[in-house]
């Protein structure tokens, strides 16, 4: 166990950002999900850029890669483009 007050409050403040990466990636995923699932274009088309924005966050964050958030951008806007 640690017996610094910072290293205290690093544990702590360690312990809540990992509960909010994991729920602001978890958010993220299922957003992912549901957009895969959606069948109509205008429909998909006006979840998308919520989408984007939600994975540039992660990547803003370091909870991804930046390299990973282009890639997850990539493929749904090509998966928007072939729907009709």
């Amino acid at each position: 166990m640690a017996n610094h007050k910072s290293a205290l409050k690093r544990i702590r403040s360690n312990d809540t950002k990992r509960l909010r990466n994991r729920y602001q990636h978890k958010t993220t995923r299922g957003a992912i999900k549901r957009l895969r699932d959606m069948e109509s274009a205008k429909e998909a088309s006006e979840y998308l850029p919520a989408v984007i924005s939600m994975v540039d966050k992660l990547a803003k964050n370091n909870v991804i890669h930046d390299n990973k958030a282009a890639n997850i951008k990539s493929n749904l806007t090509k998966f928007v483009a072939t729907l009709s």
